[in-house]
């Protein structure tokens, strides 16, 4: 078994080497999990809810995550 501060750790460093990864624009795939991603997002007017007024949404890079297949039958195990 593992114990919870060396999970903490690795944790913690897997997601330091994620984080550096994306920042230089690189792609981590980890087979059968998933990859992640920078997803560039257009431009484009989106609505203030609490004044109805339009307000205009600068394009932007953020982090995303696409899901590999064993992860996808688990979602597909659970919605059924």
């Amino acid at each position: 078994s593992i114990r919870k501060k060396d999970a903490e750790a690795f944790l913690n460093a897997f997601i330091e080497v994620v984080k550096e990864a994306l920042a230089k624009g690189e792609k981590i795939e980890i087979r059968n999990f998933g990859a992640f991603y920078m997803k560039e997002k257009a431009k484009r007017v989106a609505r203030n809810p609490r004044t109805g007024k339009k307000v205009k949404v600068p394009a932007k890079i953020s982090p995303s995550f696409k899901p590999g297949k064993n992860l996808k039958a688990v979602e597909k195990v659970i919605s059924q």
